[in-house]
């Protein structure tokens, strides 16, 4: 028993210990397209009515510089006032894209390769209330709460990037709004950042601001560590003028954008789902030619993120079994289509985390996830479908896309994986188990995920710990970080710089520069 418990230990002391990154189980970008929706047919039957939407159907409310440049590359202005693209000029678009698009970090350790079937978790929303689970209250969200996720996120390892999670409502003034949102998440994360904007002149501004951050313009634009999240389409195929401009402004200043379609099926695209995604990829492929007229190969990322409707009601249901399945059919297209995708899955229509909500959520972000999601937006932390954001989830659901990407990262097929040699050895002259052989050991670590807060134990143990809860421990963890740990990846100096110029809100003080 003496030798059994040391070996205990011994695993125990060897698990707990720091893991190289060569041995860790999963890393960011491992491959999925195991899931796939549609058959080829299916593909091929999508393929052609999204092209006949843009050359049938068309966009109203374009901008006259979206006029001007998209029709000098071919689209056609009719007299109803639509803006309707021939398909070779969007297949053109298409093929001046940039495929193994990178979105840089400000620590390069946080780059990420998107391209291929290469998956990636990150969050997102606009929520306007944060949800407690210590007494189950939900009250209106800041700009301090922004920067604390940030932070959070930042120790999180399997969520990759932090956009935007919340609105911050004690801001009023809508400039300030835009230039502290951007703010509060590059001061609290290294990894790449995506936020939104209101108003064209506000992107200028901080674009200004990022400036200062990346050491001057130029270092800006070798590695954009910002990309903007634009919802420049109003479901169905309206233009959103001012996000048109803020569109361009960012194109003109080296930004990455997300081209965002965020249709609601049943109520803002068909609730057939194969018709919602034509739509959305449609809309998606609209935005990716105005793009291109303006800046050809500028880099954009294909959001077709159609939500879902509870057709009962007509309320959406961001944590329904067709959410994951339109997401992932989303990204077979554009693993098809060859483009940088990025879709909506993990939110949750539950209010706090429960067992609804891990429910909801691993459903739905695994399907994605396999499917090969270039990126998965809305992945962690959100609650009420995107009404409200919990830190403490942001912990919790790194477990959870922890186990998303082991499995989608798969079984790999080997002579030395297949374990003859070892079943041989050890049910003809061994002790007829693999609990202490060489191999075991030395994958344990490689091959398995361990979650951080879920418990493993055995009743008796459990009970003898004292009945941990995983929410309990999370709540004790995110405490632990927002009382210790401030990223210090933005130097004093420019922090002076940044506060000199634009109304920066967080005080010093909250910020560990006191």
């Amino acid at each position: 028993m003496a030798r059994r418990s040391g070996g205990r230990r011994a695993r125990k002391a060897q698990r707990s210990a720091p893991l190289a990154d060569a041995v860790k189980p999963v890393h960011p970008g491992e491959s999925g397209g195991q899931f796939k929706p549609f058959s080829e047919s299916d593909v091929a039957a999508v393929t052609e009515n999204i092209f006949r939407i843009l050359e049938e159907v068309g966009f109203a409310d374009a901008t006259p510089h979206c006029i001007e440049t998209c029709t000098a590359a071919g689209a056609e202005f009719g007299g109803d006032g639509r803006l309707r693209m021939p398909r070779a000029m969007v297949e053109k678009a298409m093929q001046q894209a940039p495929r193994n698009l990178v979105l840089h970090g400000q620590d390069p350790r946080h780059d990420l390769q998107l391209s291929g079937s290469k998956v990636h978790f990150a969050t997102a929303g606009a929520a306007v209330m944060i949800a407690d689970p210590e007494d189950g209250s939900y009250r209106e969200s800041t700009a301090q709460d922004l920067y604390d996720m940030a932070r959070i996120v930042d120790t999180c390892e399997h969520i990759h990037m932090f956009q935007r999670t919340c609105v911050a409502r004690d801001i009023v003034d809508n400039y300030a709004l835009d230039v502290n949102t951007a703010y509060s998440a590059v001061a609290g994360t290294a990894k790449h950042v995506g936020s939104a904007w209101v108003h064209f002149s506000h992107v200028q501004k901080t674009l200004e601001m990022l400036h200062i951050v990346a050491g001057g313009e130029a270092q800006w634009r070798a590695r954009p560590f910002v990309s903007q999240s634009n919802c420049f389409v109003v479901p169905p195929l309206k233009f959103a003028v001012d996000a048109l401009e803020c569109l361009r402004v960012a194109v003109e200043g080296g930004m990455p954008v997300l081209l965002l379609s965020a249709g609601q099926a049943g109520a803002t695209t068909p609730a057939c789902l194969a018709g919602a995604v034509s739509q959305a990829w449609a809309e998606c492929l609209g935005g990716l030619v105005y793009v291109n007229a303006i800046e050809p190969g500028a880099p954009a990322i294909l959001g077709a993120w159609p939500f879902v409707s509870d057709l009962r009601t007509g309320a959406m249901s961001g944590g329904s079994p067709e959410q994951g399945l339109l997401s992932a059919a989303c990204a077979q297209m554009g693993i098809f289509f060859d483009l940088p995708f990025g879709t909506a899955c993990g939110m949750t229509d539950s209010k706090l985390p429960d067992f609804q909500a891990g429910a909801e959520r691993a459903s739905t972000v695994l399907a994605a996830a396999l499917s090969g999601a270039n990126i998965i937006y809305e992945a962690a932390g959100m609650y009420a479908s995107l009404l409200g954001v919990c830190p403490e989830s942001l912990l919790l659901d790194n477990d959870v896309l922890g186990a998303a990407m082991r499995v989608t990262r798969g079984i790999e097929v080997t002579p030395e994986t297949l374990s003859f040699d070892e079943i041989n050895q050890v049910c003809t002259g061994g002790e007829g188990h693999y609990l202490g052989s060489n191999r075991t050991l030395q994958v344990m670590q490689s091959e398995y995920i361990y979650p951080e807060f879920s418990d493993r134990t055995s009743p008796t143990v459990w009970e003898e710990n004292g009945k941990p809860e995983p929410l309990r421990e999370a709540i004790r963890k995110k405490r632990s970080i927002l009382d210790s740990y401030f990223p210090g990846h933005i130097s004093d100096a420019v922090d002076e710089s940044i506060r000199s110029q634009f109304p920066i809100v967080l005080s010093r003080d909250a910020m560990g520069r006191g």
